[in-house]
Formats: C-alpha cells, structure tokens, sequence
C-alpha cells in the first residue's frame, strides 16, 4: 500500500512538474530536416526525409508557437509503402500547451484527418469527431516532442521515468518518457555528446507500441533530436539529422562535423 501510494505520488508530481513547463531550446524560425532510412535486412536504404518548423504566429489573440511536422517517402518507394504525412500543432508561447492539434496522414493507403481544439482551463478536446474530456496539461503527438526537449535531464538518474498525458485519435493516453543516459553518438551529420530516450509508443500504422523506439537528442540546451532508431511492422527505419538552421542556443554538443 505505501508503495503504490509513493508511486501514485511520483506520477502526480511528475505530470505537475510540466504544466507549466518554460521554452529554453527552440524559437521562431528553427528548422530540422532529416533523413529516413529503411532497412530489411542488412542494406540501409534512403527512404524518406522529414521536417519541422517553427513559426511564432497568433492563434485567438493568443501568442502561439505553430509547428509543422512533414514526412514523405522517396517517390522510388512509394510503390513499397507511401508515407504523406503532416501534423500541425499550435503552442501556448507561455506555457507550451496545445490549443490546436491537425493530423493530416496517408500511410499505406490508410488515411487520417483530425483538427482538434483544446481548452486546457476546462479540460477539453473538441475535435472532428465529437466533443471529449480530457485531463490538464494534455498533450499531443507534436507538442510532446517539443515538450520533451525542455526536460532538464540531469535532474534524473537513468531509468527514471517522465509521465505526461496525450490526446491522440480521440482518446488519452498515459505515456512516459524513459531517461536512459548520456552517449557519444555517430550519426550521418556528424559526433555528437547526447541524451538518450526510449519514449512509451502507441501501436500504429508503422511503429510498434512499448518502449522499442530509442531516440538520442543533442546534450546541450536545444535538445535537437540527433537519431531516432525503431523497429516497425516490417524490418527498422533509422532517421538522422541531416541539417538545421536558427537554433535558438550553440551547437556545443556537436564534437566533430563529416
């Protein structure tokens, strides 16, 4: 009983901890391009690129950081499994909470839209669909990517576990993110000091749920994603960065460029 009252504690904390979670690593202007590798058996293959922006816009007379995410297959692959995907976020300036979340996606033929409106002082989602509750602070698929890169990882130890919540196809999710450790790692861009993560996945189109997705971002304040290696339905993808530009801090993670 009191340690499952402690662990009910630590996750209560933790989620609070990050409500009001402030912006230390991105701005307006910053863009991450990357590439997407697939591999079946012993060949990496280009497979894809994909893309995030930032634009600071205003969203109801309210400061709001509108991020775009992109993914698409080479058009030699897309014979194999057509990826056309876009995810929009817009975030509070102050606060990184979502107002508006639109999925956009074609996967394999499998196709998704969803505009989903928050109103985080009353807990609710409004989206294509219907009208659902929805606890405080909730994120979705793309503000938590950026809510991620505020953590100050070296207030834990490795294996400690990040609780958030997600709304993602019209239900919420109990997620976390695992604080692995810190790596010198080689990718295609260059040697970097990073942060390593396993997030908590949902079972997909293409990724597989648990903690099978490890994801390496840069040991400094922007926290950029550096490599992401998961496994998927059919054989692996590897995606590493491939170029930035307007980063809101110094690169100092980077040890040497290709």
């Amino acid at each position: 009983m009191i340690l499952a009252i402690a662990n009910l504690t630590y996750k209560t904390q933790a989620q609070n901890e990050f409500c009001n979670i402030k912006n230390t690593s991105f701005k307006d202007g910053e863009q991450l391009m990357f590439k997407v590798y697939y591999n079946m058996g012993r060949l990496w293959m280009h497979a894809g690129n994909a893309e995030f922006n930032v634009a600071s816009e205003q969203l109801n007379n309210k400061k709001v950081f509108h991020i775009t995410g992109t993914g698409k297959t080479q058009k030699s692959y897309e014979w194999f499994y057509k990826v056309n995907d876009k995810y929009e976020s817009f975030l509070d300036e102050e606060t990184l909470l979502p107002h508006k979340f639109i999925r956009n996606v074609n996967e394999g033929g499998f196709r998704i839209y969803n505009n989903v409106a928050f109103n985080q002082n009353i807990g609710q989602a409004v989206s294509t669909k219907g009208v659902f509750k929805v606890p405080n602070c909730i994120q979705d698929v793309l503000s938590a990517i950026y809510f991620a890169r505020n953590i100050d990882y070296n207030k834990y130890k490795p294996g400690a576990k990040i609780a958030f919540k997600m709304f993602l196809d019209d239900q919420v999710y109990e997620l976390y993110i695992r604080y692995v450790g810190k790596e010198v790692i080689e990718t295609r861009y260059g040697k970097f000091n990073s942060i390593k993560i396993t997030p908590l996945l949902i079972d997909g189109t293409i990724f597989k749920g648990g903690e099978k997705m490890a994801v390496w971002v840069s040991d400094d304040a922007n926290h950029i994603p550096l490599r992401v290696d998961s496994p998927i339905l059919i054989g692996s993808i590897k995606v590493d960065l491939m170029g930035f530009t307007n980063l809101r801090n110094e690169l100092v993670s980077l040890i040497s460029k290709r």
